[in-house]
């Protein structure tokens, strides 16, 4: 079956009728029409009044995205289409963070190699084609290098994805946490931080993971439950009297301990307060204090 088009509008030929209609490539096309007609571009010329900006947490890119991914992004793509039918000029970008530990672990599993500060860059080095048992130790340019690559490529799949699914962004406002114009705004960032005495060194305890040799965040870590035992230990007096026994889940803390702590409305340990006793295995003379929130 074939469609001719009428004379009056000077046209001539035929356009086939596909026998079976497909969706195969549609999202491509549409993506390419609105990229080229400017659908979602940002106009920096107008008013402040004007414009509508959305400002959302980049997304990290270390890894494969899921359905999650989709249904919160959705969201803020609804918001973002109405303000637009609102008449607003909406600013919509879309950003990556590709820094951090997320990424530090993708590219340590993907390569099998860890930074190592103390080396010197290898101009010639060549990631191994599969990862190892043991991590290759590499110098820290050498690591970033392999930071910048890697990070690249997932952006480039999950772009691919947002660009299936139709999220009305400009993509000629991306960004990445990792490039140098980030770098140099957070950078500057700091700089007025300090100016202003907000930031400043100390000595304090961190979180560090032991394989992957680094510093953690509180947020990094995922708490689980696991079998445990309540374990009962005596701590000795240092005046001879009956020892006092303490209940705790993780004894290996017990070289750490500087004190034991009651509280000051328990008479059970209140003639103990102000005393001394021995740890146990190391024998270290600590007190006796109270504290409300024991």
């Amino acid at each position: 079956m074939s469609v001719h088009p009428s004379a009056d509008h000077g046209q001539s030929g035929t356009s086939a009728v596909p026998d079976k209609p497909t969706l195969d490539g549609i999202e491509e096309r549409w993506a390419r029409t609105w990229v080229e007609q400017g659908t979602y571009d940002f106009d920096p010329d107008t008013t402040r009044e004007e414009v509508f900006s959305i400002d959302t947490p980049p997304l990290t890119a270390s890894g494969a995205m899921h359905v999650g991914h989709a249904f919160s992004f959705t969201h803020t793509d609804l918001i973002a289409r109405y303000q637009r039918m609102r008449g607003k000029n909406v600013f919509y970008p879309m950003g990556w963070d590709d820094n951090g530990l997320p990424t530090e672990r993708r590219v340590q599993n993907f390569y099998g190699v860890r930074c190592d500060p103390s080396l010197p860059y290898d101009a010639e080095f060549t990631p191994p084609e599969k990862p190892g048992k043991e991590q290759v130790p590499i110098s820290r340019p050498n690591f970033i290098e392999l930071c910048h690559d890697l990070t690249l490529e997932d952006e480039k799949v999950y772009e691919a994805v947002w660009r299936r699914i139709g999220l009305s962004v400009d993509w000629s406002t991306t960004y990445r946490t990792i490039d140098d114009n980030c770098r140099a705004i957070s950078q500057r960032g700091f700089l007025r931080n300090l100016a202003r005495g907000e930031a400043y060194q100390a000595e304090a305890p961190t979180l560090w993971d032991v394989t992957f040799r680094t510093a953690v965040a509180q947020a990094e870590l995922e708490d689980r439950e696991r079998p445990g035992a309540y374990h009962r230990i005596a701590f000795h007096r240092t005046d001879g009297g009956d020892p006092i026994h303490i209940e705790t889940t993780r004894p290996e803390l017990i070289p750490a301990c500087v004190a034991l702590v009651a509280h000051p409305g328990d008479e059970r340990y209140a003639a103990l307060v102000g005393t001394t006793v021995r740890t146990p295995i190391f024998g270290v003379e600590v007190p006796v204090l109270t504290h409300h929130l024991a």
